[in-house]
């Protein structure tokens, strides 16, 4: 077991600074690019993960609660939800005063229901034109000159 030991630990501290390294942006590498760190940590199994926790990272917490990735960094939006975003609940009460000069909610819906049926009832008469076999005159595809 403790022959086991000897190279599992070596081996989990070498995986940890490399996922370590990979996750920590350009900027937080001290002394040395990324990628010499990544090689540094590969070739040297021991000391290279030893020497990146030591000496190869800021390892102040970031201001701003700063991520790994640099796309997460530029395209953080400032709003969780849409009711803490202002501009959001200004888009709702613009909607609703446009809605009351034209018809009250319950108009529209009856309305638009309307359509709907009128347009089912025409679809569902076509169907029943082609099962019949008497379809409309458009129904064959235009035949090409």
């Amino acid at each position: 077991m403790l022959r086991a030991l000897i190279y599992l630990l070596p081996l989990a501290l070498t995986i940890f600074a490399f996922i370590d390294c990979l996750n920590t942006p350009e900027d937080e590498a001290k002394h040395l690019p990324k990628v010499a760190w990544v090689f540094i940590i590969l070739l040297f199994w021991v000391v290279g993960p030893i020497v990146w926790l030591a000496a190869g990272k800021v390892r102040a917490v970031p201001a701003g609660g700063r991520t790994p990735s640099e796309w997460h960094r530029g395209n953080r939006t400032a709003w969780v939800a849409p009711d803490d975003n202002p501009d959001f609940l200004k888009s709702l009460k613009e909607e609703g005063k446009k809605g009351e000069g034209e018809q009250d909610g319950s108009t529209r819906d009856e309305a638009l229901l309307k359509d709907w049926e009128a347009d089912l009832r025409r679809r569902e008469e076509e169907i029943k034109r082609r099962e019949s076999g008497a379809g409309p005159e458009d129904t064959a595809p235009p035949t090409a000159s």
